[in-house]
This record gives structure tokens, sequence and C-alpha cells, in this order.
């Protein structure tokens, strides 16, 4: 099945494939010609049998840095324009700030207590429901294309997938790195994109499902046609923003050129953000402060939208699938926590007909153990609940390092009103007591473990983590 993205053929076609990303200098981004529509349009998404799903999950990818979301860099000109004609979800909270607890959200739609993916050796056991076996089911092609090891086969993250590919590094001499890691990952995402073109001229006629996970963002890599920031990390990783905006860019193009652009529907997200020392750490899978959970969700639809949508009620990325399968009409994943969010689109875009929002403005959870890396530990759990404006941290392992911030007067959270008592600690305190207790997977086994040899760890030490029993 994968021998397609293997073959002699395949590196001849992606040879000169490099040279195109290459000459990102002379890079423009048109807005692809699709029809024009409305929201009434877009709820009838769902009758429609023929429809593609691209998933662009951009690694690190914090939203405060997106000049789609405010920022006044212009990083990301090229998402900017689909937003404009497309979904936007002002507010999105990931589910930890470590890609492997994150993406476990992500795929199963449930918060880490539920999926019990918190240690770096857990596995999702093959009783999970992924939304690419749900896309299998119902005739898809499937496909997914990732640059990083959390995401490997060993941990479960295949299922469902008729091929899961990594790329083999490239020439990448003409990009700069800038990488917080000593040893950072071989190759770019030029590699993923020739991928991405390779699966396209032989599946892109038949309906297809695909996955396609950026990495180069998480190294700091850039071209020589990023704008001059600065020196610093943060002006590195707004350089690095600014190539993946590119090659989203050209993930785009790749499908107009194709003509499936209008029969298909691109979703793009983050697994988490990255810290530069508003809390005293740069990175990230530490801690759960804003700057490292705060992630961008964007939907483009197949077809322009005059005017696009925001959505302003914040949202978490447990909610991710269940509104894109709710969206194009497939089935919905079992047991989730999250909830599909096209009630809150539609009135958010003036539905001519009446939706039902009930409920989807609700307490949001992210978790972590920030002993995920060494196996010879007990737990350092730490787990956030945002309610309204009101983000109240407990530090399970040490009471007296809880945070309580408000969001309204204090969204950098720079001043924790812990000791304050305020009135809503309480009720956020039982709110996370209830999320631990009750939490239990819907597919009715626990996360298997897996023993990783020399080779794999070294592969994510590469990302920058300590992992293992350093």
């Amino acid at each position: 099945m994968s021998r397609f993205l293997d073959s002699s053929a395949t590196y001849f076609v992606a040879a000169a494939l490099l040279l195109l990303v290459a000459i990102a200098t002379q890079f423009e981004f048109t807005i692809p010609s699709r029809p024009k529509g409305n929201v009434d349009d877009l709820a009838k998404l769902k009758q429609r049998d023929d429809l593609n799903v691209l998933f662009v999950l951009i690694d690190t990818l914090r939203a405060d840095h997106m000049s789609l979301y405010g920022y006044e860099r212009e990083t990301t000109p090229v998402i900017d324009d689909l937003g404009r004609h497309g979904i936007v979800f002002d507010k999105t909270i990931s589910q930890s700030s470590w890609t492997k607890a994150s993406m476990a959200s992500i795929w199963t739609g449930t918060y880490p207590a539920t999926s019990g993916i918190l240690r770096f050796n857990h596995v999702l056991p093959d009783e999970v429901t992924m939304p690419a076996e749900i896309f299998k089911q119902a005739g898809y092609r499937t496909a997914g294309i990732w640059r990083n090891g959390w995401v490997a086969p060993n941990f479960g993250f295949q299922q469902g997938f008729d091929v899961y590919h990594q790329p083999k590094p490239g020439n990448d001499s003409l990009l700069k790195r800038h990488s917080p890691s000593p040893r950072p990952i071989a190759g770019t995402d030029e590699d993923l994109a020739n991928s991405v073109r390779d699966f396209l001229d032989n599946f892109g006629q038949e309906k297809f499902f695909l996955y396609v996970h950026l990495m180069d963002l998480h190294q700091y890599v850039f071209d020589q046609a990023a704008p001059d920031f600065g020196p610093a990390y943060s002006d590195a990783y707004d350089k690095s923003i600014n190539w993946e905006d590119r090659v989203v860019g050209l993930l785009v193009q790749a499908l107009d050129e194709r003509k499936v652009l209008q029969r298909t529907v691109i979703v793009i997200g983050s697994d988490h953000g990255e810290a530069f020392l508003e809390h005293g750490f740069e990175g990230h899978a530490r801690n759960l402060y804003h700057e490292v959970v705060n992630v961008p969700f964007v939907i483009v639809p197949p077809i322009i939208l005059e005017p696009g949508i925001r959505v302003t009620e914040t949202v978490a990325n447990v909610d991710l699938w269940p509104t894109m399968l709710d969206l194009i009409g497939l089935p919905a994943l079992p047991g989730t926590d999250g909830r599909s969010m096209l009630p809150l689109i539609l009135r958010a875009g003036g539905s001519s007909t009446p939706v039902d929002t009930a409920g989807l403005e609700r307490p949001i959870f992210s978790h972590m153990d920030q002993h995920w890396g060494n196996n010879k530990t007990g737990p350092m759990e730490m787990v956030s609940v945002l309610e309204g404006p009101y983000r109240f941290t407990m530090h399970r392992y040490n009471r007296k390092k809880d945070e309580f911030f408000d969001w309204s007067n204090d969204p950098g959270e720079q001043h924790d009103l812990i000791d304050n008592d305020p009135p809503q600690l309480d009720e956020m305190t039982a709110r996370i007591d209830r999320y631990l207790s009750e939490a239990k997977p819907p597919w009715g086994v626990a996360p298997h473990i897996v023993e990783l040899d020399e080779m794999r760890l070294n592969q994510l030490k590469a990302l920058g983590y300590r992992v293992g029993n350093d």
C-alpha cells in the first residue's frame, strides 16, 4: 500500500518538488477558486458524498503568534486568507502541552484522564475507535504523513490508516534552523509536502482522508524568504510560523492544481503552543499556562463563505473531530468528552434555521503529568479547569502551588489570585475532583505500555526532550 511513497519515481518527482518549495521566495498565495456560499450551504455539506478531508496539524503553534488571531507581525498571511472566508474559533484550548497526550485527546475526543495517555511509554490500545477508522469504514482512502516520533505507529496512532508514512529526509540545505534542541530531527516539511503531492497524484481522484503533521515549527526551521523579525528565539519561532504558513499554501495549491479543492474540507489545528519566559520557562511539555495551551482551530470548507465565520465561545481540542465528523455527516466517535461545535458555527454564521447550542459552553480541562518522560518516578500531575473567564490549576503533588487566574482582566496569567480565596474556587476544585474520579475510557481497557529500544528513545530525544531514565 505504501510503495507509492518509496519508489524511485517518487524521489525523482520529489527532487523537482524540493526545488519548488526551495524557491518559496517567489511564492505568492492567491485564494483558489471555489463556489461562494453561506452558512446554510455549510449546513448542507453533510448531504454530500464526495467530500475529502485534509487535516493539517502544525506542531507547537500558539494562536496568539498568528496574525489571524491579532498578532502584530504578519506571520500567517495564507491562513489569514483561508480563515477570512472560512471558520475560525477565536479561543481553543489544548488538553496538554505535550504532543502525545494532546494528540491522544484530539484523535479520541477524550480528556487525558479518560484516555489515560499520560506517560512516554503509554500506548493507545487497539480497542480505541479512531477517526481514520470511521473514514475507512465510510469508503475513504486514508493516509497519515508525520515527522514527530510521539505519533509513531508504536504508540497506536496508526489505527485506521491505509498508509502511515514518515518521509525520508531530503536536501534541506537552503533552510535555516534555530532549534532549541542540540540534536534536531533530520529532514524538513519539504519532505512531507512532497509526499502529500505524491499521494494526491496517486489517489487524489478517490475520496480521501489525509492527515499531515508539520514539524518545522517545533524545530524553528525557516527559509531565506522569512521576514527579518530579529535574532531571538521568539523571533526565529515567528519566522518559522511564516515558513509553515507558506507550506500550508503549497498544500492548498496542490489540491487546487488537481481540481479537488472544491470537494475538500481542510481543518488546521495544533497540539500545543510554546513559551518564551512568560512564566520563567521556555518551550513546552512542562506546565499548562496560557502560552502553551492556546492553539488555533480553523476550518476551510469547499465553499467561500462571505462573510467568514468567527466563533467567539471557548472550545477545546477534544471538540475537533466531533465537530468535523458532524460537519460532513459521518458517524460520531464513541464516548467522547468533546462535543460537536457545529451548532455554534451555524449560530455564529446567522443560520436561517434555529440551532440548539445548549450545553456547548462548559468547563474545559487540560492535564499533564510533569513526570511523563521518566519511568522511574511516580506521578506529578497538574490539572486545570477553565470556566468562563476563570482558570484554576491544581498541582496535585503540592497544593501550595495551586493557581487561579481571571482571563477577563489577565489573559497572560501574570496575576495569581489564589491567595484572595476567590468565590469560584470551591466549585472549580470540585469539578477537577469529579473529572479525575469519574474518568473512564469508553473502550474499556487501560493504555498499554510499550518498551522503547535505544533507537526510538534517541529519536524522541532528538525532539529536545529528556525521556526514559534521563
